[in-house]
């Protein structure tokens, strides 16, 4: 346990929930020194980038920006503990990786164990691990495997098939998913796509997913990095992220 307190956000869009931890956390003074509040994720990626925090309670289902969108969005990492009204089975994937969670409504005697766990706590997470783990969890609840994705092109719907898409690109505002023939602007963002994804598809930047089943070869590149080239029409070339390294890595078995 560190001699001083942590510096400590708590995040969540319901006021009850944030005045419920804020009034739990006071049992525990020396552990805990709570700095401010954050009613939704772009709110806390301005403090969290402002303050600094040692800590964060971090609600998952957020409107605009989920908890693991916001991460996303941080260069420095926080220790996070999740804060949830999901069921207790689905959050094994969050056990395996190291990383708390509470159930909603939060208890005291849960609370407890966290600030135990807090001496043994390894904040190694990057934006790569937080996928990861959130890939496993929504795995687990969804019971049917993603087989298209839906483009909206004026009034009508296109339904594209995943074994014809190459990757998935995105430009600012936007997402594009490329096949052979074509290409479309999409409304929904590459974090959402992930955890929709089957596992056919894998992030290597931080603005491109591919499909696994249609590269062509993976060479080394400088920095930790690799340039991936796609068997498509035009032999794309994406030069993957530092941060993605391991999870490549684990997908080539090297």
């Amino acid at each position: 346990m560190k001699s001083q307190a942590y510096t400590t956000l708590i995040i969540d869009d319901e006021p009850p929930a944030r005045a419920r931890l804020q009034k739990l956390l006071e049992h525990f003074p020396e552990t805990f020194r709570v700095l401010d509040e954050a009613k939704n994720g772009i709110e806390a990626v301005e403090k969290i980038n402002q303050l600094q925090p040692d800590v964060i309670f971090l609600d998952i289902e957020m409107p605009g920006l989920n908890g693991f969108e916001l991460l996303e969005r941080l260069e420095k990492i926080p220790i996070v503990i999740f804060c949830t009204a999901f069921d207790q089975y689905s959050l094994k994937a969050f056990e395996t990786n190291s990383i708390d969670y509470l159930l909603k409504p939060v208890r005291l005697e849960r609370l407890q164990q966290t600030v135990e766990k807090l001496s043994n706590f390894k904040n190694n997470l990057s934006s790569a691990t937080i996928m990861s783990v959130l890939k496993e969890f929504y795995s687990q609840k969804e019971e049917k495997k993603m087989t298209s994705i839906t483009v909206k092109k004026g009034e009508k719907l296109i339904f594209i098939k995943l074994d014809e898409v190459t990757h998935f690109e995105a430009d600012e505002k936007y997402v594009t998913v490329y096949t052979n023939k074509e290409n479309h602007l999409i409304e929904q963002s590459l974090s959402q796509l992930e955890l929709k994804l089957p596992e056919e598809f894998i992030r290597v930047h931080r603005a491109v997913i591919v499909n696994k089943n249609l590269v062509l070869d993976v060479q080394k590149y400088f920095n930790s990095r690799f340039v991936i080239t796609l068997n498509n029409n035009r032999k794309t070339s994406i030069t993957s992220g530092r941060s993605y390294n391991l999870q490549i890595k684990n997908w080539m078995d090297i």
